[in-house]
């Protein structure tokens, strides 16, 4: 995005008002702060957003001009600590968050929006307990339920707001996962397509892989 654009964008976002949110049972987001971010994968600007459905602070991580664009790569990226910042091998996180930015690297534009839905949505503490019962001989699925969520308990209500407020106009997904085509659509954000996102496995995240293949239907290939 250029200055002008980025200046634009801040000040319609500072005229936004969200005191009607809660009762059009809407999330009110709001851009609130932008700037350069250089990193290992490339030149990018980082954009923090306001919502208050969560009370998190969300960011997206744009490579070049998506304003008012069509088609945008975006990848909807949920954080793991423990595999984001830890370098977990239970689960492909940190695998999916590197090649999505290596990716968006060799395009001419992109969006990595970073969503603080932990676990599946189901937070951090409760992500731990479910290690413990998966360690017991509990699948991903199996756990999640047995502590009484769903076996993905994210919405996508806010990161739908997050590319309206970006005004991108459409998005090919980078994806493996039907829900997450779903959720979008579902908040009014016309999905022109879908860029599988595959990364290897290994002998600790082998049986997570197989749940979300069989059980939670990513579209993902996998040797049953």
């Amino acid at each position: 995005m250029t200055k002008t654009q980025i200046e634009q964008l801040l000040r319609e976002n500072e005229r936004h008002k969200c005191e009607d949110s809660h009762t059009s049972l809407k999330p009110c987001v709001k851009i609130v702060a932008v700037a350069d971010l250089p990193s290992r994968f490339g030149d990018f600007q980082v954009v923090a957003f306001y919502n208050d459905e969560d009370e998190k602070e969300h960011a997206a991580f744009i490579r070049g001009d998506i304003i008012g664009k069509e088609s945008v790569p975006v990848r909807m990226h949920s954080e793991c600590l423990t595999g984001d910042a830890i370098g977990s091998l239970r689960c492909d996180c940190r695998d999916q968050l590197e090649t999505a930015l290596s990716l968006m690297d060799s395009m001419e534009r992109g969006v990595l929006l970073y969503l603080r839905q932990e676990g599946r949505g189901i937070g951090l503490i409760n992500k731990i307990k479910a290690y413990a019962l998966q360690d017991a001989g509990l699948d991903t699925v199996e756990a999640n339920e047995a502590l009484g969520f769903r076996d993905d308990e994210r919405d996508y209500g806010v990161a739908a707001h997050m590319l309206k407020s970006l005004k991108v106009r459409s998005v090919q997904l980078i994806t493996n996962n039907p829900k997450k085509i779903e959720g979008l659509t579902k908040h009014g954000i016309e999905i022109s397509g879908r860029i599988p996102l595959v990364t290897s496995s290994n002998r600790y995240n082998e049986s997570y892989l197989r749940t979300n293949a069989e059980k939670m239907g990513h579209l993902i290939p996998y040797d049953s």
